[in-house]
């Protein structure tokens, strides 16, 4: 190799690096902004948005949290493209196909809150002009105790429904402006702790939870044990078995794979530890979800982050990850291709050899038939017009053989041929023969 050789050769590999970089920072790098629907501000989504805010941000990205009125509002503007992710209470649908999940994050207890000294029947189906809170329109709790009411078979207008915020609705419940407040949420939700310290605020108990459970969408049981909450006063006073939902962290299914890495990471940090209600690494969950998952999400709530992360930054970790699943099952397709590519190359070269052989063949069979001199010279121009076209064809060195043993056989039929006009001329140049003058005369 010739030093200006050498030269381009070394300025192309540096170019083509410094085009990986430019690359990489412009396309791999993740947006530096992740809009994020949560909820009411005093609600436990927006505290848990505001935990995810504080994780991303060691990498640089900027979460801006949307106050809406809970769930329903957030899957709604999830579905609009004007948030990249939001958090979902179980059971909250999303009208749009572009959505996909990270994972069930946590779960969350319907409650039923009640005045102690107010007689509330304990069988749902008994409830009448009951005055009930479930939250405000566009909350998840609404969402909830509609498919509550479905599943005992309560019409709606079988109690009296009231709209307040948690808070209010807290404080509404104590001063007995409303029988029931109802709230699906974390039991350590910061608008719970009022009713908690209350006193006179107690959680009711169902009956008939688990068939309640298999007649609503998403929910499961919890089992909430004494004192979970507090240890003074003690609340709850005893056990409860309730009904829960799983929120889940949903997200659109084109945000950045980068952003789909570190969402997944915060996930497993935030939401990965014991609590009253989880064992450690319950959650985040893959599983019993009525949002698809997003695969790149799953591998690493499973496995982990990739090793390759360990060497290259998270944002480049995750396109090279996503790469490969998309690959992988590409490969059982294109490996045997290309196993099979030097014999369609070689099949190729040899078919430009081969597709003279017709010809020869007819040529050959009509010397064996017999022809007279016209034809002989026009099969004489055809084979010279072949090995000609066969001189002059552009073969690859491992190819060339092929073309000279064509070349070969044509030289034979040629000899042929001259042999076979040799015999023609031959036979039309003999003299006449002349009968024996002697014969003759005996005769006469």
């Amino acid at each position: 190799m010739t030093l200006p050789t050498r030269l381009l050769w070394s300025i192309a590999i540096a170019a083509g690096i410094v085009g990986v970089v430019v690359w990489s920072i412009l396309f791999l790098r993740p947006p530096g902004e992740l809009v994020l629907a949560a909820g009411p501000e005093d609600g436990a989504y927006h505290r848990v948005a505001a935990r995810y805010r504080s994780v991303l941000a060691r990498d640089n990205i900027t979460v801006r949290i949307l106050q809406t009125e809970g769930s329903a509002e957030n899957a709604m503007l999830l579905a609009q493209g004007e948030a990249d992710a939001a958090l979902l209470q179980g059971g909250v649908g999303v009208p749009s196909a572009d959505v996909e999940s990270i994972g069930n994050v946590f779960s969350e207890p319907l409650l039923l809150l009640y005045e102690t000294s107010n007689p509330i029947s304990p069988n749902p189906a008994d409830w009448r002009d009951l005055r009930i809170n479930a939250g405000v329109e566009g909350s998840g709790t609404r969402v909830a105790f509609a498919q509550f009411e479905r599943a005992v078979g309560l019409s709606p207008d079988a109690n009296i429904h009231t709209e307040l915020g948690y808070s209010d609705a807290v404080a509404a419940l104590s001063a007995n402006e409303i029988d029931i407040a109802v709230f699906v949420a974390p039991i350590d939700a910061p608008y719970l702790r009022n009713a908690y310290a209350a006193g006179n605020l107690g959680v009711l108990q169902p009956q008939f939870v688990e068939a309640l459970s298999r007649r609503m969408p998403s929910a499961s049981l919890v089992d909430i044990p004494p004192a979970a909450v507090s240890f003074n006063p003690p609340f709850p006073s005893g056990r409860r078995e309730l009904l829960a939902l799983e929120a889940r962290l949903a997200i659109r299914d084109d945000l950045h794979p980068a952003l789909v890495n570190r969402l997944a990471m915060a996930a497993l940090e935030i939401h990965g530890g014991r609590s009253i209600l989880q064992d450690e690494g319950e959650f985040p969950s893959v599983t019993n979800s009525d949002i698809p998952i997003n695969n790149a999400a799953r591998s690493l709530i499973l496995n982990g982050p990739p090793v390759v992360q360990e060497w290259v930054p998270y944002w480049m970790a995750a396109q090279l990850n996503r790469v490969l699943i998309l690959l992988l099952p590409l490969l059982f397709i294109v490996l045997p291709l290309l196993r099979a590519l030097p014999s369609l190359y070689a099949y190729a070269q040899n078919y430009r050899v081969w597709q003279n052989y017709p010809t020869m063949r007819e040529i050959e069979d009509r010397l064996e038939s017999g022809s007279d001199l016209e034809t002989l010279d026009a099969m004489a121009r055809r084979l010279r017009a072949l090995d000609a076209r066969l001189a002059h064809l552009k073969l690859p060195a491992a190819y060339r053989q092929t073309a000279f043993q064509a070349r070969v056989h044509i030289e034979l039929l040629q000899r042929r041929i001259i042999t076979e006009r040799q015999r023609l001329n031959a036979a039309t140049s003999a003299p006449p023969q002349i009968a024996d003058t002697r014969e003759e005369a005996t005769t006469s």
